[in-house]
Parts: structure tokens; C-alpha cells; sequence
């Protein structure tokens, strides 16, 4: 098993910056995301300014993957497939995206409603965010692990919906997916302790209906096992005193989300 790594005030500003490269990616793709355009021209586009600015998307050809973008549909849950299909009214769609820059990784994701949504959806993208932002406050020296689960499950439960054990967030630094893994479920006070340094990747990924996932043959894909429609936010965020250092941000995309209102 590999271990931990503990990173330095120089490397966590060098994460920042991968991350914020991400975050802007996100900016980006939230200004031409609409019914008509094809996921695929998103992949293209995000490829093209992540190396404009400087990155290398991390996820093109991560143990085999072939696109700069994760993007799944309604009922996938994450690692989807960009393509030629066009979005429509009412699809929802979570953007996962990660970029290497100096060396260092950034990861984050956001879930886009195409138009209008049925308001289970909207519920359902609330909560995920809400899980998110919950298990983030949780981030802190001292707490542990299963805190961070604890907190992102018993929101998402309470709310009638189904939190994914199959996937879990995980340590970020000089490689996309390090230890710990940061799972979004867990009991108080359970599994390793949070520590200065830390870098991880909390990704609440929340599904309308049961918590089942299937597996697809493409060896990527993965989707609810019933059906319903799944919600997938992520943040990159180093572990602090006191209060947790988010080192992604929504901010570029919902800056452009409430100009389109």
C-alpha cells in the first residue's frame, strides 16, 4: 500500500494552480454547454484551452482512457464517454475534468442541468452540492476520514437518496489518484486521521434513486443500477486547521450560469 503524502505550503500553491486551471475549464465549457452541442465538441474544447493555459488534461490516456473529459448522462454516474450525442432539453450532465501543470494534478467536477429539469433533478443537483460543501467543513486536522463520509452520506440519506460505495474521492498531488481514499459514506470518528498537508479530492457522487451502479463493458463507464439519474460535484481541498483550503472553485462556472438565466 502506498502512503500518504504530505504536502509543503510551495506544493499545495502548485495544486492550486492545476486546480484553478480546472475550474476555469469548467468556465469554459458552462459557456457553450446547451441543448444542440455535442459532448464531444465539450472534450475538444476543454483539451484545447487546458494546453492553451499552460496543462496537460490528466485524464487522456489515464490507464487507457481516451478523452480530456469524463462527461455521463442522466443515468451514468461518472467516467462517461464524450460522443457525437447531442444534448437536449431536460439531460443532465456531470463534467469531470483534471489537468497536470508543474507537475502537479488538479481535479474537479460539476454537474450542468441542459434547460429545464424536473425538480427531482434540482433537488437532487442541490443536495449533491450541499454533500459536497458538508463533507469540505469536515476537512480539517483532527477529523477523520469517515467524518468526511459521515457527513456526505447522512445528508444525501436524509433526503431519500442513494450515496455510491463503489467509487470514492481520493489523495491528490504529483499523480491523479493517491491515498487516502476518501470515501462518501463512513461512521464518525472512523478511518485515518486528517493531517496538515493532506491533499484530497472530495467527490460526493449521489444517485436520485438507489445507491446500486453497474459497470459498463467499455471498462469506463458506470451507471445507476435503476435507471435514475445521478449528480457528481467534486473539489480539490487541502487539509487545514481550523477550516479546510478549497483549492478548485465553482466560481467562473456559476458566474456564467447566472448571466444565461
Amino acid at each position: 500500500m502506498s502512503k500518504i503524502n504530505y504536502r509543503s505550503a510551495e506544493e499545495i500553491e502548485l495544486i492550486r494552480e492545476s486546480s484553478l486551471l480546472v475550474s476555469k475549464t469548467h468556465g469554459e465549457i458552462a459557456k457553450v454547454i446547451k441543448p444542440g452541442i455535442k459532448t464531444i465538441e465539450l472534450n475538444k474544447l476543454a483539451e484545447t484551452f487546458i494546453r492553451d493555459n499552460g496543462g496537460v488534461p490528466a485524464f487522456l490516456n489515464y490507464n487507457g482512457f481516451p478523452y480530456s473529459l469524463c462527461i455521463s448522462l442522466n443515468n451514468q454516474v461518472v467516467h462517461g464517454f464524450p460522443s457525437n450525442h447531442v444534448l437536449v432539453e431536460g439531460d443532465l450532465v456531470s463534467v469531470d475534468c483534471g489537468v497536470v501543470k508543474n507537475k502537479y494534478y488538479g481535479d474537479s467536477a460539476y454537474t450542468f442541468a441542459i434547460g429545464e429539469v424536473s425538480e427531482q433533478t434540482q433537488l437532487l443537483m442541490k443536495v449533491t452540492k450541499e454533500c459536497l460543501a458538508l463533507g469540505i467543513e469536515k476537512a480539517v486536522v483532527g477529523m477523520r476520514v469517515g467524518d468526511i463520509g459521515f457527513a456526505v452520506q447522512e445528508h444525501a440519506e436524509k433526503h431519500g437518496f442513494g450515496v455510491v460505495k463503489e467509487l470514492v474521492g481520493h489523495g491528490v498531488g504529483t499523480r491523479l489518484h493517491e491515498k487516502p481514499e476518501v470515501p462518501n459514506y463512513g461512521k464518525r470518528g472512523s478511518g485515518i486521521k486528517l493531517e496538515e498537508g493532506m491533499v484530497i479530492a472530495i467527490e460526493p457522487m449521489i444517485n436520485a434513486g438507489r445507491a446500486g451502479v453497474r459497470f459498463w463493458d467499455d471498462g469506463w463507464t458506470v451507471s445507476t443500477s435503476d435507471g435514475k439519474v445521478s449528480a457528481h460535484y467534486e473539489h480539490t481541498v487541502a487539509v487545514s486547521k481550523g477550516k479546510a483550503d478549497i483549492l478548485s472553485t465553482f466560481d467562473y462556472v456559476e458566474e456564467i450560469l447566472n448571466k444565461k438565466q
